[in-house]
């Protein structure tokens, strides 16, 4: 049963978020202390460098040899499933707009475990499933937030489709050496279609392979791998290199946050309509699929309940980052993030009560 004290722990985990946010908003809206200019700065700063080194953190601390299986694929099967849906929806609502596609699958699937999920799970559930919703972070990290940047980059290229004859000749050219090469040297003319998909994914690939974070998931992942195989620890001045950055990572993201709110006309940037729609994505369409994935892949017991339970947390704060960061709906993604965490707790305790009974 929750105590007072655990109520206590929760709470104190949450309030240093809003202060930071606060601040961040005062700063720009009534202090005039940051320019627009200086507030894209710090927002790529977050990009670049705070969510990189926080997530080879999370990623390298973490044993990838004792996992939860079932878990993984329950947490899997459920993005999938919510990829596909909103696909098929987008499609047909919005044209297949990849834009929506993203922002739905941010609002329904990730959600922010690290600092609020942590300390309620603790209290819920006891500290031996914290490592179950450790395990889902970790996943979040490696493969989530990194199809987030594979659909911004795309959605990026689709955009800017039309490049400087430069820029077009040389990826055409590539594209025309490539497939020479597939027919046997014969040079001929390629398929307009084929060639630019060619050019957008390897416009794509390119710049995913200069971003940072796909930098810190690999060598999290090597780094992992040897840590918990071999038992070599990091060099202390590089263990304490990286976490004076990485452990400032959400605070400065939630700055961030309050930085974009303070240039919005209205704290609900994307309007009332929108956000009932985002809590929507959030606290129903997201446990619920969660809960199919976990029957299917048979979780019984506290296990399953803590699947149910983490999906319902608030909005994660890095795909407003990268939202923000690719100007793709970071209004929408603000108004989840603030909303998610003002009411995330009675709904998350309603669960934990329904799931009880």
């Amino acid at each position: 049963m929750i105590s007072s004290h655990d109520v206590y722990h929760v709470v104190a985990a949450i309030i240093p978020l809003f202060v930071t946010m606060i601040l961040a908003y005062v700063s720009v809206k009534r202090w005039k202390l940051f320019t627009p200019d200086q507030c894209s700065g710090i927002n790529k700063f977050v990009a670049k460098f705070s969510i990189p080194l926080l997530s080879f953190q999370v990623i390298s601390s973490n044993n990838l040899y004792d996992m939860n299986m079932k878990l993984i694929y329950s947490d899997f099967l459920q993005k999938l499933i919510a990829f596909l849906a909103l696909t098929a929806i987008s499609k047909i609502i919005f044209g297949g707009d990849l834009k929506w596609i993203i922002t739905g699958f941010s609002l329904s699937t990730l959600p922010n475990t690290l600092i609020l999920g942590i300390p309620l799970l603790r209290a819920m559930y006891g500290n031996e499933e914290v490592m179950l919703l450790v395990q889902i972070v970790v996943l979040q990290s490696i493969i989530w937030n990194n199809l987030l940047l594979f659909l911004y980059e795309l959605d990026a290229a689709n955009s800017h489709s039309i490049t400087t004859p430069s820029e077009d000749t040389g990826d055409t050219q590539a594209a025309q050496e490539v497939q020479s090469k597939e027919e046997g040297g014969e040079a001929g003319p390629i398929p307009t279609k084929r060639n630019k998909t060619f050019v957008v994914l390897l416009t794509v690939g390119k710049k995913l392979i200069r971003n940072p974070n796909t930098h810190a998931t690999l060598i999290g992942l090597i780094w992992a791998s040897i840590h918990f195989r071999w038992g070599i620890n990091m060099p202390e001045v590089v263990n304490e290199s990286i976490l004076i950055l990485s452990n400032g990572g959400l605070g400065m993201a939630m700055f961030s946050l309050g930085l974009f709110m303070a240039t919005q006309h209205r704290i609900l940037a994307c309007g009332t309509r929108m956000a009932v729609m985002a809590m929507g994505l959030k606290f129903i369409v997201g446990p619920a699929i969660m809960a199919v994935a976990s029957i299917v892949f048979g979780l019984r017991g506290k296990h399953f309940r803590v699947a149910i339970v983490q999906a319902c947390f608030p909005q994660g704060i890095v795909p407003f980052v990268f939202a923000k960061e690719y100007n793709i709906y970071p209004d929408i993604l603000s108004t989840g993030v603030l909303l998610g965490m003002l009411i995330s707790i009675p709904i998350a305790l309603a669960y934990y009560f329904l799931l009880a009974l």
